[in-house]
């Protein structure tokens, strides 16, 4: 205590001395304010620059675009660059916000990146990122911002999900170390000066695109504590991130955008301050879409007492930020004080930026020069390897023998192509597969690529035309006319699943779009927020087919009901249709088969490299989920056909999420699984393929046979309730989470762990020796999970608690030591609403993947028994053991969860609760909106159990409008499981009997 005065008192003389006057005589200079001496504490710094600044301009910075302020020397300052997998875009504030993208280095996305459960390499490459986000500060510090918004921490919880190349895992434990550790290299390591300021995205319990604005993720105290909250701590509690984002969806009843969790439980993880961002236009969304408050001005002040900084809202106009901000502050919804707190935390991310610094900080001497730089380029071509994942290999049809495979045929639409993601930059350059393969190969051997499209024409019947593209700019229409079926009449087709194709014209390799007019083929493939290059072929009964437009902005509300061709009296093609039947029909006529052509291909091949997959700006994205992990029918067509032709087929999957492939599984001799993996694909793939990388990848997600086993609802975040994820799931998966196939073989010997007890506040050591008995060099990924066999609630089938990756030379042998505190097998108990060690066994698993599990062990740990509940005392309701029906809603809008009824015989349950011998009064905190009054019933060991009594909740008018009400109760002590059950739309905060 002693020395953080004298600290404080020195700080406080050197403001002093810094702020007097200059010696009269001295040379006149630039004034020297304490702020920019970085000798100062940070806080003494803050402190100095905030007391300089007036209201209006500390309002100004609340806007995602912090205006600079000249009289101070001070420039602009912008939150958010994109930097998911490389440095990807960013917005340019004087040329109206338009995105600017980058040519930086590419990493392979992000659940790419964490299938190479490789914490040090990921660490590496988010060195690269904040490198290069550096390197791009000192072109242009206007666009390219130092606060980066990556990475996204939201658990995988369902591969439909269409973001899921942006998560890393289904698991929290996993999440957690890959995510800290690319959020670590990005910041540099040290949390005193920032190399960049990483934002985790998106807070929280976000895994749904559909309507996210207006859905709510229903999210009970353990899924709540247990999965969504333990992805995202780690990070912070670790400095490896510099704040969050905000999620678009509500949490429980309540706009993420206003969760009081930024202002409370976030900030509790670390010991810095954080600067949290809303995400894109969600400030409106309040008022707008959600409806939740009725003023701007309310919404932007419960934004900045809900803990958030920065306003990314109104593209580069603050102007609406600012007038909602000072009219908060006239009507008393704010104060100054709050406005100081928020800028505060702004200034001290700023300040450990090096903005202030001499020659901008520790960092500030990164210059352009390391933007896609040999070291780079060579740290990404590891990465993308390491993600890669062997899912099968029989025979040892892998690795290829270079020497004996001199003809080799590259098939698949994914063979020759690279794609990109919408939070990617631009590749600065291309190594496909088939580049790939035939560098390996050299120039003796003879590689070919073919993408098994079909090559097709459309004739329009009427007039004998053909569809014909006549250039590649917005002023080059494609019209039915025509006159042959030359190659500018001509279009590949590539079928990316539920019937969505592409067309790509054969004379200028560029895709067939719509232009809110127009029809061009002016795009070298699809991109852009609404992606206007994908079509139906609708076959009719006459023989004929319809075109039908599907782009994205078709799904908005706004779009007209014309999605289908038609051809107008001077052969240009509109959207003049909005059924078939007025649509024109044309007759499609096949120039050639892409799967004969892939056929012969393979055939006259030593082997076949089929190549299929996903497109990251089609099969689901941003703002689209996708309703079926399926490989499309014209892939999997592709697939059959192929490996019938030549069963030395190697399958390459290169999706953004796992697909069901159960046929290729049992027919296909090797299945190789990579995300879109940047720039450095196609030598990644061959490295793997011709032996030169022994894969090392591991699943990160569950793979499943089917889309049956996945819950019916995308929008079911309750994880322990439907069983999902490999933590809860009884399904038996495809791949389960954590496989993967090498070249070598290990061997895993005993388990051992200490014979004793181990307390709650120690660490449980568990070590293996694990031999690579193959021939070959390789990394396993040793993996340790864990089984609690007995607990007052459901505990997870098994869960990751520890891995290591360990290289191995052939026949060497190491002692792998895995260490979890047993704190980290602690569950959330919502009898007391803290963390629980209960005493138990608990089984510990090493292994391979969840389901391949080489060495087993226990130990038992010395912790506590949950007591019986007392409901004597005042209970949150939303602390329920079980439930069926209610929806879990927001109790005020500024704090507080409540249960919401909506139907009869709706219920929740606590179990195990001890009532009193005299306990004979129900009393319960309620609200009800609707007019007539509701009941809630407390009944006895099930939901039709017995009654010992009824309370009714009166009409209070309103939903956040709440009452007390009573009953009395038939008397009946002991332990029991109490259920309240409801008859009509009623909302609970709390309740007691007593």
């Amino acid at each position: 205590m002693g020395y953080k005065r004298l600290r404080r008192g020195i700080a406080v003389l050197a403001l002093v001395l810094l702020a007097l006057p200059a010696v009269p005589g001295t040379a006149l200079a630039e004034p020297t304010y304490p702020f920019r001496d970085p000798h100062l504490p940070v806080n003494a710094r803050v402190d100095d620059l905030l007391g300089r600044l007036t209201l209006d301009e500390k309002i100004s910075w609340l806007h995602q675009y912090q205006p600079a302020v000249p009289r101070l020397g001070i420039g602009l300052f912008k939150t958010g660059t994109e930097a998911l997998h490389g440095v990807a875009w960013s917005t340019d504030i004087d040329n109206n916000g338009a995105v600017v993208k980058a040519r930086g280095t590419s990493f392979p996305q992000p659940v790419g990146m964490a299938s190479t459960w490789d914490t040090d390499l990921i660490n590496r490459v988010g060195s690269a990122v904040g490198d290069e986000a550096r390197g791009y500060h000192a072109q242009n510090p206007r666009v390219w911002g130092l606060n980066l918004w990556a990475p996204v921490v939201n658990l995988l919880r369902d591969p439909r999900w269409g973001r899921n190349e942006e998560g890393y895992s289904e698991d929290p434990m996993l999440t957690a170390a890959i995510s800290t550790a690319y959020g670590s290299g990005m910041t540099g390591g040290d949390p005193d000066h920032l190399k960049s300021a990483p934002t985790l995205k998106h807070y929280l319990a976000y895994n749904n695109e559909i309507r996210r604005d207006v859905t709510s993720s229903n999210v009970p105290a353990r899924v709540l504590n247990e999965y969504e909250r333990a992805a995202f701590k780690p990070a912070l509690a670790a400095d490896a991130a510099t704040g969050v984002m905000a999620a678009y969806n509500l949490i429980n009843g309540r706009p993420a955008t206003v969760d009081p969790d930024l202002a409370t439980v976030v900030r509790g993880w670390t010991d810095q301050p954080l600067m949290n961002v809303t995400d894109a236009w969600a400030p409106n969304n309040l008022v707008a879409s959600q409806g939740y408050y009725a003023t701007q001005a309310e919404a932007n002040a419960a934004i900045v007492k809900a803990g958030l900084n920065s306003f990314i809202t109104d593209d580069t106009n603050a102007q609406p930020t600012v007038t909602a901000i000072k009219q908060a502050l006239a009507t008393g919804l704010l104060t100054e004080a709050d406005i100081d707190a928020r800028i505060r935390e702004i200034l001290n991310v700023r300040f450990r930026l090096g903005e202030f610094d001499p020659g901008g900080g520790r960092y500030g001497g990164i210059t352009p020069d390391v933007i896609n730089s040999p070291e780079h380029q060579r740290l990404a071509r590891q990465a993308a390897g390491e993600a890669m994942v062997l899912l099968k290999n029989s025979r040892q049809a892998l690795p290829l023998d270079p020497a004996r495979t001199r003809k080799v045929a590259v098939l698949g639409p994914l063979a020759d192509t690279l794609y990109t993601d919408w939070y990617g930059g631009d590749l600065p350059y291309e190594v496909t597969t088939f580049d790939g393969i035939r560098e390996r190969l050299g120039t003796s051997a003879s590689v070919n690529a073919l993408d098994g499209a079909d090559r097709i024409a459309l004739k329009d019947p009427a007039t004998g035309r053909y569809v014909t593209a006549t250039g590649t700019t917005d002023a080059d229409p494609v019209a039915a006319t025509g006159t042959t079926a030359s190659p500018e009449a001509q279009f590949d087709v590539v079928d990316w699943g539920q019937d969505v194709v592409t067309l790509r014209n054969a004379a200028n390799g560029r895709y067939l779009g719509y232009n809110w007019g127009p029809f061009v083929t002016r795009d070298a493939q699809p991109n852009g927020w609404y992606v206007q290059q994908q079509f139906k072929l609708e076959p009719q009964d006459d023989g004929s087919v319809v075109l039908r437009y599907v782009g994205y902005e078709t799904k908005e509300s706004w779009f007209a009901p014309e999605k289908y061709v038609t051809v107008g009296d001077d052969g240009a093609l509109k959207l003049g249709a909005s059924t078939p039947a007025d649509a024109t029909h044309f007759s499609r006529e096949v120039i050639s088969s892409g799967i004969d052509r892939a056929v012969a291909a393979a055939k006259a091949a030593d082997t076949a490299v089929l190549v299929v997959g996903s497109n990251p700006f089609i099969n689901g994205r941003e703002a689209h989920d996708r309703t079926s992990t399926a490989l499309s029918a014209g892939q999997e067509a592709l697939v059959k056909a192929v490996v019938r032709a030549n069963p030395r087929t190697v399958l390459v999957l290169q999706t953004s999420y796992p697909v069901t492939t159960t046929w290729e599984q049992e027919h296909v001799p090797a299945i190789v699984w990579t995300t879109h993996a940047g720039a450095e694909t196609g030598h990644a793939v061959a490295d793997v393929l011709f032996g030169d990388r022994n894969p090392s990848g591991r699943l990160t997600q569950t793979w499943y046979r089917s889309d049956g086993q996945l819950p019916p609802d995308l929008l079911e975040y309750d994880i322990i309730s439907s069983g999902q994820t490999y933590l809860y799931s009884t399904a038996k998966p495809l791949y389960p989470f954590g496989h993967g196939l090498s070249y070598s073989r290990f061997r895993y010997g005993q388990a051992r762990t200490g014979d004793r007890p181990v307390a709650a506040d120690g660490t449980i050591t568990v070590s293996v020796d694990v031999t690579n008995t193959g021939s070959r060099a390789g990394a396993e990924v040793v993996q340790l999970y864990t089984h609690q066999r007995t607990s007052r609630v459901k505990t997870p089938n098994r869960a990751l608690k520890a891995f290591q990756r360990v290289h191995l030379a052939p026949g060497q042998t190491r002692t792998v030591t895995l260490r979890v505190p047993v704190a980290d097998l602690a569950h959330w108990d919502v009898t007391r609403s803290r963390w629980v060690v209960e005493s138990s066994t608990h089984d510990l698993m090493v292994g391979a993947s969840a389901e391949d599990i080489r060495a087993r062990t226990a130990v038992r740990v010395r912790g506590e028994t949950v007591p019986a509940r007392d409901l004597s005392r005042t209970t949150r309701a939303e602390n329920f053991d079980r439930y069926a029906g209610v929806r879990l809603v927001d109790e005020t809008k500024p704090r507080g969860t409540a249960v919401g009824a909506t139907a009869a015989g709706q219920w929740i349950a606590f179990a195990g609760s001890a009532l009193r011998p005299g306990a004979h009064t129900f009393t319960a905190k309620v609200a009800r909106a609707g007019a007539d009054a509701g009941t809630i019933q407390v009944r006895l060991g099930s939901p039709t159990g017995r009654l010992l009594g009824t309370a009714t909740v009166p009409s209070t008018g309103d939903d956040y409008r709440y009452v007390s009400v009573s009953a009395e109760l038939a008397r009946a002590a002991g332990t029991h499981d109490v259920y309240l059950v409801f008859d009509s739309p009623v909302r609970l905060a709390d309740f007691s009997i007593r």
